[in-house]
């Protein structure tokens, strides 16, 4: 495979499509088309050649990393934890060299970045990589500091592999913050191949911190259960475990308990960080040879604007706020060595009130949607199709945990309390996120309409008289008035349907983050309530809740940002 550089005073029916500044196309070529007569129909075909061997290149490096992974599992004598960290951090410089190849090298060819997709990377998502990034080092760091205290037992592959995973996610972040729009036109074939390596070793490196995370908890709750065994307690049914001699002992207990509960704090956000860069990077190789009509690159995305919202902002900040006291009563009752079940039975209360109205909401929005008369918007758009399999994808990891929650406390007593609770939540969570997703599909393929045109250059007008007027002390009164005037008339020129609409996605924005946040830090009512557990097994259940939570949480986050571009256009 190789690419073509063809001058556009030599290629007439390629240059229709290309803005008038420009004066190069590079068109991809490949050996199997040589043979057609059309330059663009070449073109077409070698791009879904390269996208297709790209492809196959990342399904195999993921099969094998898939393959040594589970051979830890299920074999660690013979596959141990040493050598999947070898090989993820083979994967990882060899992402890093192309990485940096792209930077110092492809992205400045004269004409490598002729377009850039402006629906791709929002501000959200380049944000939650800094942010993810961010927390993914001090957790890497933390692992360095641990395995250095104990040194004398650890090995040294244990200290380099977090030093790796420190260089990779600082130069993933910078690459991505500055180069997530790009259409790259240059070197088509190594740059779709690069990404998709990249991509393939960040799902290796969330596959890993799953299976790690099963075995944390695992030894979180086998050290609960011993400490009700000490306390005179019975202690809950489990598989046998063999018991290991701890060869290892820290000598500043103090120093260790910092490193071991930041670990344990920050760990979530490193799963996360994976799958946001997986998205990302997935954009970008969709994009590498596309090219974007004049008229789709001038136009302007809405900006974000707390106007029109009174009801949700009012709804969504008391979801928030009751959310995170039932969040802090629960992780000081779980931590506690005789865990009340008054607390669990709070948190699915809270749900169960929560979630009734999340799906109000969002039904009420498609029907507004099916009123409304916006044509939908037909135009390709990677990002948005990536949006809506993302979407369907992550909620089928609350879908599935909750459906098997669903059998197994209807086959075993369904008339408790707690249990009944427990089912309630179930069936309330597969509901709130078909109505969610329907919702948020709905509005992210409808065609933005803005305002009136005099509206927007009256409200043009008023903010830069207002920039340029200095306001002294004894105005601010009299400006805070004008202000709250301003938003009221705002408020009350909206149509009714888009006031809705607005209101819908604000509540549903803020409910969407403290249902992110709660189990992001470590809320897992599924593990502890123990009905599940005992029902499936102590291991099955462990393979199905962390199988679905990281997708769940992911779920969260990415309804986000799906729910402020519906908020935006609305």
């Amino acid at each position: 495979m190789s690419d073509k550089k063809v001058s556009c005073r030599h290629c007439k029916s390629g240059s229709a499509s290309v803005p008038a500044d420009t004066t190069t196309i590079h068109y991809e070529k490949f050996w199997l088309y040589r043979h057609c007569s059309s330059v663009q129909q070449r073109h077409q075909q070698a791009q879904k050649a390269g996208q297709l061997f790209s492809g196959l290149l990342a399904m195999n490096v993921v099969f094998l990393g898939s393959a040594f992974i589970s051979s830890m599992i299920f074999n660690r004598v013979a596959i141990t934890l040493a050598d999947v960290w070898i090989l993820l951090s083979i994967l990882k410089v060899l992402s890093l060299f192309w990485i940096i190849y792209y930077l110092m090298g492809t992205s400045r060819q004269p004409h490598a970045v002729l377009y850039r997709d402006s629906h791709a990377g929002p501000i959200w998502v380049r944000g939650s990589v800094l942010l993810f990034g961010s927390c993914s080092i001090l957790l890497n760091v933390f692992q360095i500091g641990y395995s250095t205290i104990l040194v004398h037992c650890k090995s040294k592959v244990e200290i380099l592999f977090p030093v790796i995973g420190i260089l990779f996610i600082c130069t993933q972040a910078y690459f991505l913050w500055h180069h997530s729009k790009d259409c790259i036109q240059v070197q088509h074939n190594f740059t779709r191949c690069g990404l998709m390596v990249t991509t393939a070793t960040n799902l290796l490196v969330w596959l890993l911190a799953v299976t790690n995370d099963t075995l944390h908890m695992e030894i979180e709750s086998q050290l609960r259960e011993v400490e009700q065994r000490f306390s005179g307690k019975a202690p809950s049914s489990h598989p046998h475990w063999c018991n290991e001699t701890a060869l290892c002992t820290c000598p500043n207990t103090t120093i260790c308990k910092i490193f071991q509960e930041g670990y344990i704090l920050l760990y979530p956000f490193n799963t996360e960080y994976s799958l946001v860069c997986c998205s990302v990077l997935y954009v970008m190789w969709k994009n590498v040879g596309r090219r974007i009509s004049h008229h789709h690159n001038l136009d302007t995305r809405p900006k974000f604007k707390l106007q029109g919202v009174v009801f949700g902002p009012v709804l969504g900040t008391s979801a928030v706020i009751i959310g995170a006291c039932v969040f802090m009563m629960y992780q000081i009752q779980a931590t506690s060595l005789d865990p009340s079940r008054q607390v669990l039975v709070i948190y699915y209360s809270y749900y169960i009130v929560l979630l009734p109205l999340m799906s109000v909401g969002a039904v009420i929005g498609t029907i507004i949607h099916a009123l409304e008369k916006k044509e939908l918007d037909t135009v390709q758009n990677p990002t948005r199709s990536l949006d809506v399999v993302l979407l369907m994808g992550a909620g089928l990891g609350q879908i599935c945990m909750s459906y098997f929650s669903i059998v197994a406390l209807m086959a075993s007593n369904p008339r408790d309390l707690l249990n009944s609770l427990a089912l309630a939540y179930s069936v309330l969570m597969i509901l709130q996120n078909i109505t969610q997703n329907v919702f948020v599909i709905d509005g992210l393929h409808r065609r933005h309409t803005p305002p009136a045109k005099e509206e927007d250059t009256k409200e043009e007008q008023n903010h830069e008289a207002y920039s340029q007027r200095r306001v002294s002390m004894l105005e601010l009164g009299q400006e805070i008035r004008k202000a709250s005037l301003s938003y009221i008339h705002t408020y009350s020129h909206l149509s009714w349907k888009r006031r809705v609409l607005r209101e819908i996605s604000f509540f549903l924005v803020l409910s969407n983050i403290i249902l992110w946040i709660i189990p992001t830090f470590g809320s897992h009512p599924l593990f502890e309530n123990g009905m599940e557990r005992s029902f499936y097994g102590y291991s099955t259940w462990f393979v199905i809740v962390n199988f679905g939570l990281p997708l769940a949480v992911f779920y969260r986050m990415h309804s986000v940002g799906g729910l402020l571009e519906v908020y935006v256009t609305a």
